[in-house]
């Protein structure tokens, strides 16, 4: 049986990665995705398993997963209630509602909900976890407008109707370096623009028997296809926005890093590990740098790959 489950674990992670290879390298393929980008959203949603439930459990202290097998939600637990990150796609609010049951929480005791960006599978699940909870929705000025709209401003996907999601009405305005304080639990907010133009990475540290972690969301990094940073950018100041959104994450040095997409930072091999080694499975220092090293270059192909377009025109 233990064969067969590292087997099966194994052939998942070959599986998310080539996807994650295939749509960041082929040109091709990018191409068409561009083109299609409700093929695109559906192809994404499908191999990484974007809807599909996973078991909740605790990451550390006060931090818990109740995301999706492939997207992100996480729930920090404090003295005066619990704050919510991210809700995943449009119809997966009950399912982070069930998870937070499952691990002896109430959903009515959310106080705050938190975005990264407000793209569907991110904040699909914001409007209902705020109607069951009366949650406030705070969101960085420069995203207010795509969250309120449920994705219809979006500069790429706002015209598609795969896209959209139900709109939610900022209770709180954030500015970069702005906090969101909850009992002993406090989260600034850095402006990290690039895939929208309000991405927002969150920070805090947590105390586990009396030894401080640094824990970092980021975002702001990802480059879909169709998106145009050089010629004809796909809104003004795009480029410089995800150089500076590369070089504000390159600061930071975390313990512990939880991204929107479980993908990005090995989940699956964490919390398998975490059963054995505790805390220490989610502590990756040098995973954190590896991964923004890795946007870097990706950011720099992408430029490559335009600029090389631009001069075949010519």
């Amino acid at each position: 049986m233990n064969i067969i489950l590292k087997f099966t674990h194994k052939k998942m992670l070959l599986l998310l990665t080539f996807f994650c290879f295939w749509i960041n390298s082929n040109a091709q393929t990018r191409d068409s995705l561009a083109k299609n980008p409700v093929m695109f959203l559906n192809l994404a949603s499908k191999t990484l398993k974007w809807t599909e439930p996973a078991e909740p459990l605790q990451i550390a202290g006060p931090i818990y997963f109740v995301g999706t097998k492939g997207l992100g939600s996480y729930l920090i637990s404090t003295s005066k209630g619990l704050i919510l990150l991210y809700t995943g796609m449009p119809g997966s609010g009950p399912m982070i509602e069930s998870s937070i049951k499952k691990l002896g929480f109430k959903p009515s005791d959310i106080k705050y909900i938190l975005s990264g960006h407000a793209h569907s599978d991110h904040a699909g699940g914001h409007a209902y976890l705020k109607k069951i909870s009366g949650a406030k929705t705070p969101i960085m000025s420069e995203e207010k407008e795509l969250l309120e709209s449920g994705g219809k401003t979006d500069f790429h996907y706002g015209k598609i109707p795969e896209f959209w999601f139900d709109p939610v009405k900022a209770d709180k305005i954030l500015h970069n370096g702005d906090t969101i304080k909850l009992g002993e639990i406090i989260m600034t907010a850095y402006l990290t623009p690039g895939h929208t133009k309000g991405d927002t990475t969150w920070v805090t540290d947590i105390m586990i028997d009396g030894q401080k972690y640094n824990v970092v969301f980021p975002d702001g990094t990802s480059i879909n296809p169709g998106y145009r940073l050089v010629k004809n950018p796909s809104y003004a100041g795009i480029e410089n926005n995800y150089r500076s959104t590369l070089n504000k994450l390159e600061m930071l040095k975390p313990d512990i890093w939880l991204s929107c997409h479980t993908d990005f930072f090995d989940f699956e091999n964490k919390r398998n590990r975490a059963a054995a080694e505790g805390i220490k499975a989610w502590i990756d220092r040098e995973g954190y740098q590896k991964r923004i090293a890795g946007e870097r270059i990706k950011f720099k192909n992408e430029l490559s790959t335009e600029m090389d377009s631009t001069d075949k025109t010519h």
